[in-house]
């Protein structure tokens, strides 16, 4: 069984994480030859504050 997993800045709407299962799925399923209700997609949204680029938080950019 297929997972992704993916991590996001911030927060996303359901209607975004939604678009990005089915489009995710979708390439997937392609990619390798798996049937999609075989694929499972974890979406972690992460605060600004606990990321950093280049030595300052994302948060303070």
């Amino acid at each position: 069984m297929p997972y992704v997993s993916i991590r996001v800045a911030g927060t996303l709407t359901r209607e975004q994480k939604r678009k990005i299962a089915q489009g995710v799925t979708e390439v997937i399923s392609e990619a390798i030859s798996k049937p999609k209700d075989s694929i499972l997609i974890f979406i972690d949204e992460e605060s600004r504050d606990n990321i950093a680029k280049g030595g300052v938080l994302l948060e303070d950019m």
